[in-house]
């Protein structure tokens, strides 16, 4: 099975990671034999402008430049953070074109107007929500024909998305990456994460935000529509409930964090999901864990409706 996925859907070229976890070096090969297959059976024609869409990496966009370029006189990219309601958002980044600019932004109409959903992923401090996190989001990927989705981090703590991935290589580089990406939680942090969250319109949207409950992270998590609230006990659930709920959230989880367990269990895979996680600890990969996918399949088939 490839490790990367590519596919032409009219002049938008769709990329993604494929289920199976790899490094680098072998996701590289998979996208540039797909491209060298594309090329050859005429799939990817050449022309003037060539939009993609989905999930890239530093090292893939290297691929895909080095291709596409030698077909196309411009490439742009999608950019989920400047979207807007009914429009996707391209980035020009190559062009030898003078009609077009680098840095130029090309506005899409979607095709499928369906609502996306937002979802926030919240609790206090030291439930695992940054492994929690890393584990839905593969595990969403592993849905066959799942709409596409999107996870970032909401809160300053360095813990990006590439986190969990890094950990398992290599802990101690992930660990000194996390502290020099390490940044404040001010307001200015927290209007600028708003703004984000606002802007991102892909069909299943999921951020984790900072362990308290505090106007910082009252701002942020306004911009969602939907709330997964991960717990160590029961006095926990409370504070967090009532909070979404003033929000106008609907709460899709109430998950235990049960760092000692061995076992995930779920009371009820209706919305909203109730059960427990167990031993989610950094550098493990979580997405085989039954509640992380019971979830990923809930918002999938919320999204669907």
């Amino acid at each position: 099975m490839s490790t990367y996925q590519i596919k032409l859907e009219g002049d938008i070229l769709k990329v993604g990671f494929g289920a199976t976890l790899a490094t680098g070096d072998q996701i590289v090969r998979d996208a540039d034999t797909r491209l060298n297959e594309m090329i050859a059976s005429r799939e990817l024609p050449g022309g003037s402008l060539i939009k993609i869409n989905g999930r890239t990496s530093v090292l893939v966009s290297q691929v895909l430049a080095a291709k596409l370029s030698k077909l196309y006189e411009v490439i742009a990219l999608f950019d989920p953070k400047i979207g807007d309601k009914g429009l996707d958002r391209y980035v020009v980044t190559i062009s030898n074109n003078p009609e077009y600019k680098v840095g130029d932004i090309l506005d899409v109409v979607r095709t499928k107007q369906q609502s996306n959903i937002k979802v926030v992923l919240c609790g206090f401090a030291n439930t695992g929500k940054t492994c929690f996190r890393d584990g839905l989001k593969q595990a969403l990927l592993q849905i066959p024909n799942a709409p596409e989705s999107y996870i970032i981090s909401g809160c300053p703590d360095g813990d990006g998305s590439w986190y969990g991935e890094t950990a398992r290589r290599d802990l101690d580089l992930a660990q000194t990456l996390k502290a020099e990406y390490k940044a404040g939680f001010t307001p200015e942090f927290a209007r600028l994460k708003a703004q984000e969250v606002k802007g991102i319109n892909t069909p299943i949207f999921v951020f984790d935000v900072g362990g308290k409950i505090s106007p910082e992270n009252r701002l942020i998590m306004a911009e969602a529509t939907h709330a997964v609230i991960l717990v160590k006990n029961e006095t926990e659930i409370a504070p967090w409930q009532e909070l979404c709920e003033s929000l106008n959230l609907q709460i899709v989880a109430i998950i235990f964090s049960d760092y000692y367990g061995t076992n995930d269990v779920i009371h009820s895979e209706m919305s909203p999901l109730k059960g427990s996680v167990h031993r989610l600890q950094r550098g493990e990969n979580v997405a085989e864990r039954p509640i992380v996918q019971a979830l990923a399949n809930l918002l999938v088939n919320k999204y669907r409706g």
